[in-house]
């Protein structure tokens, strides 16, 4: 029950990040509890749990609240601004074409002792958002040689300067390059969540401004996971017909084809709640 209780709050809060990152970063207007609890309610998220996701958001400084009356209302901070804004240019600009690759690769060598358990899941989970894979212990990779600033903060507000190693090299003649990619990355579950999308997002047409705009919402909602989840493999590295590559066509397509309906509703939606 517990456990159940906690996924819930973590949707919620996480649902409300894509609603203000969609809908209030673009305007510069504060937005009423209410209009946030109903707009939550028609994505399935409960009103208890709706107004807890926005009082712990307001706890971590993205959000703050003014009273108007008898009512609230929030607007994001500027620290908050900045996060939505950093999100949504990552969400935006994920699954554009990559261009073209050089070949080489960073390899990065960091040894945590066995027994610090913690700091090698926190240095794994790092490395893992910024898109490294570890073909074997103590060993992380990436096509992209860019990442070696990011690799160096990683390590050094993790204490691991001292053991850290990297180099750029092109892969030499001994093994084969798609072995290490295959034990590096699980591209299988990468696949099955891709198709995942596809299949949910293929066939949805809504319909009427309300419908609208919980589509967009779950399309963006669904979509921000990827950049955490996707390495952004050269396209060389990756399996014919990567549906990858397929899924992102499907995301910018109907992100384009909904938004200006769900923008439309969400400002039918504000001016309601103002002049209530």
């Amino acid at each position: 029950m517990t456990r159940r209780r906690e996924v819930s709050h973590a949707s919620a809060r996480s649902l409300l990040m894509t609603v203000l990152g969609e809908f209030v970063l673009p305007r510069d207007r504060p937005v009423w509890t209410s209009m946030l609890v109903d707009v939550l309610g028609a994505l399935d998220i409960e009103e208890k749990s709706a107004r807890q996701a926005l009082a712990r958001s307001a706890a971590e400084g993205w959000v703050v609240s003014e009273r108007v009356g008898r009512r609230v209302r929030w607007s994001l901070t500027p620290p908050g601004r900045r996060l939505l804004t950093e999100g949504a240019d990552r969400i935006y600009a994920f699954g554009s074409d990559p261009g073209e690759w050089d070949a080489h690769w960073l390899m990065l060598i960091v040894s945590v002792p066995e027994a610090k358990r913690d700091l090698r899941h926190r240095l794994r989970t790092r490395l893992t958002w910024a898109g490294f894979g570890s073909p074997v212990a103590g060993v992380w990779v990436s096509p992209d040689t860019t990442r070696q600033r990011e690799a160096q903060q990683i390590v050094s507000e993790l204490g691991l300067d001292s053991q850290a190693m990297s180099f750029t090299a092109a892969y030499g003649e001994v093994g084969e390059q798609e072995a290490m990619v295959a034990r590096s990355w699980d591209l299988t579950e990468l696949k099955d969540r891709y198709e995942d999308f596809i299949d949910r997002f293929t066939g949805l047409s809504p319909t009427g401004g309300q419908a609208v705009l919980r589509a967009q919402t779950e399309l963006v909602h669904e979509w921000r996971r990827f950049p955490f989840l996707d390495p952004r493999l050269p396209l060389e590295l990756l399996p014919r017909h990567w549906s990858g590559v397929k899924a992102a066509e499907l995301f910018h397509r109907k992100h384009v084809d909904w938004r200006p309906e769900a923008q439309q509703h969400w400002d039918v939606l504000l001016e309601a709640e103002e002049a209530g």
